[in-house]
């Protein structure tokens, strides 16, 4: 076991001494988007009723001890005191649990009066007092008089990065407490292991916390929507997400698949799901691994849906089930078909054929046919033939899980989309449209404001509906947005012997994954960002972008002398250091200033946006 020194910092009842220290004195400092992200996701810190963070707020001391608290191992199962710690924090003060285990481990002490002052504005030396005191350090640790040496250490050791107070006796802001609790994460304790690690988590390659890790690790769920599911959330989120982009609780449907973290306030929802006959389960049906439905073989991502899937369970090798996928890709939930009743269309992008075990020791062999539909899921269908990849295939489920697929034919539609975004021609986009937009045999989920001002010219429209109203509900779109391909960086490029013996090799990143492949095609690009064409391990075509030098980033736009270029909403933004290429952040892109490289596929009235973003 551990031993940690934890020493009572020294708080004046009163600072006078005024070390004025400038922030930027420690180097540059993170985003303040990663920094309240990170910090958040650990429950840290939290917002208010509407995800608000407050950032310009002052913090008192009750609140600062109550966020140190929260930044050691086991601090959020906190409650409330045993007995009052001081005489002006009664067992009933909001924060009389975290006062007393502050007082306990030795993190802070009370005035010499004998009182705590909860509600008093925190100064920036008792904060970094306390700060240090997690990391290890006591008064020994300390030269001069108090708050000098622990300040000269708050900066050597780059706590001070982002951190607007100035000197000792500045008020703490809540903005600078997300930076100096965001920079405790990378800093060594005195036993020389970087703090992260005493929280169960991990930095990144760069020496910065793993903000993906961090926010799946205190990601709570799933839990399946059904009637009465917002209440076991237990607040209002003040962000939502829903397969990836941003939505409102109205946009969560039944079946849909939720994760959640109350400290960021935040809500994030999947709609993935795939319907069929479960074909195998493995290893066995007492511990279920894995299950295979319509020719595809999904991981189990918890207990519960184990459970289901288990000789203990109600489904069967044989059974006609629902998968609910998670977040992850794996199965969440198990449901009965009927959990996809109902009607949609889509597109066919796969139809296979294989042999599958029926449940009773033999095999059959059936067609598998892979739809991704208008509301960008992709469903699987067996024993359905007739249909090739690219067809336009209505599917009808009823209750009783019995399928069927009709192929459409074309319905097509051409016009130009108003400016804002509401209208195709005569038409009304309804609300809540559905539009895929179909692209190399991958499909985006695109909202009508994404349309705005192109022209749909023949061709362009590949199906759409209208609801009793006569406006658009649906629409399935040809290669209009360019949403659908995949974008990255293409790394290193080799080219090698002569004439028809000559040889091509390509490295390049696609969302921050590497991919080499090699072979006599040469793609039509050597270098810089890419549009790919096909599996990222086996493209058909790599293309290259076009590039627009320097330029400030401002409300999702590039703008570059004159002209402005619209952002992606999946801009891809690497760090070009030392050489490499390293996924990043857009908000670190907007930092850079001119220091940038941005790439666009096509010409904005031709829906064209900035792919690739590369910050030097």
């Amino acid at each position: 076991m551990k031993t940690k020194r934890l020493f009572a910092a020294l708080l004046a009842a009163c600072l006078t001494l005024s070390l004025v220290l400038p922030a930027s004195a420690a180097g540059t400092a993170a985003s303040l988007e990663d920094a309240s992200q990170a910090v958040t996701s650990l429950g840290i810190l939290s917002g208010d009723g509407s995800g608000n963070l407050n950032l310009s707020a002052k913090v008192t001391r009750a609140e600062f001890v109550t966020m140190v608290i929260k930044a050691t191992p086991g601090g959020d199962g906190v409650g409330q005191a045993a007995t009052s710690p001081y005489p002006d924090v009664p067992r009933s003060h909001w924060a009389s649990g975290y006062v007393e285990a502050a007082v306990a481990r030795g993190l802070v002490t009370g005035f010499s009066d004998g009182t705590f002052r909860p509600g008093q504005e925190i100064k920036l030396a008792e904060a970094v007092s306390m700060v240090l005191a997690l990391l290890g350090y006591g008064p020994e640790d300390f030269s001069g008089a108090y708050p000098t040496g622990q300040m000269a250490m708050y900066n050597s050791l780059k706590l001070s990065q982002g951190v607007t107070a100035a000197g000792a006796t500045s008020p703490l802001t809540r903005q600078d407490a997300v930076y100096l609790f965001y920079n405790l994460l990378s800093v060594k304790t005195k036993e020389g292991v970087p703090y992260i690690q005493l929280l169960g988590h991990s930095l990144d390659a760069s020496g910065k916390p793993d903000l993906v890790s961090l926010v799946n690790g205190q990601m709570e769920g799933p839990l399946v929507v059904q009637r009465g599911w917002k209440s076991s959330l237990g607040f209002t989120p003040g962000k939502v997400y829903r397969n990836g982009s941003a939505a409102t609780l109205n946009n969560i449907q039944d079946y849909d698949v939720v994760y959640w973290n109350a400290s960021m306030s935040t809500v994030w929802a999947y709609a993935k799901k795939t319907t069929g006959i479960i074909q195998g389960i493995e290893p066995s049906g007492a511990a279920p691994t894995s299950v295979t439905v319509a020719g595809q073989t999904y991981a189990i991502e918890n207990s519960d849906a184990a459970y289901a899937l288990s000789d203990l369970g109600q489904y069967r090798v044989g059974s006609g089930v629902t998968l609910l996928l998670g977040r992850s890709g794996g199965v969440a939930a198990v449901a009965d078909v009927s959990a996809s009743a109902g009607e949609l269309v889509g597109v066919v992008t796969q139809v296979t054929r294989g042999s599958f075990p029926d449940g009773n020791g033999g095999t059959y062999t059936a067609q598998t046919v892979t739809l991704l539909a208008t509301d960008g899921q992709t469903y699987e269908y067996q024993g359905q033939g007739g249909y090739s990849k690219g067809s336009v295939v209505r599917v009808t489920v009823n209750q009783s899980g019995e399928v069927r697929l009709r192929g459409l034919s074309g319905t097509s539609i051409t016009g130009k989309v108003s400016a804002d975004g509401t209208r195709l021609d005569k038409y009304t986009f309804a609300q809540g449209a559905e539009i895929l937009d179909i692209s190399d045999g991958r499909g985006a989920v695109v909202y009508p404001s994404r349309l705005a001002g192109l022209n749909l010219t023949s061709g362009k429209v590949r199906w759409y509906s209208l609801n009793p109203q006569g406006e658009i509900e649906a629409m399935i779109l040809n290669d209009v947005t360019g949403d659908a391909y995949q974008y990255g960086y293409i790394t290193r490029f080799e080219e090698q012997g002569e004439g028809m013996s000559k040889y091509y090799s390509y490295t390049y990143d696609i969302g921050g994954v590497s991919y080499t492949t090699a072979g006599t095609t040469r793609f039509p690009a050597t270098g810089g960002a890419i549009k790919l064409l096909g599996d990222p391990a086996d493209p058909e075509r790599l293309y290259t972008l076009t590039s627009v030098k320097g330029g400030q980033i401002s409300d999702s736009q590039l703008i570059a002398g004159s002209q402005k270029y619209t952002l992606s909403d999946d801009v891809v933004v690497y760090d070009n250091r030392n050489g490499g290429y390293y996924l990043s952040t857009l908000s670190r892109a907007e930092e850079s200033g001119a220091q940038l490289t941005a790439w666009y596929d096509k010409a904005e009235s031709e829906g064209g946006r900035i792919r690739v973003i590369v910050v030097k």
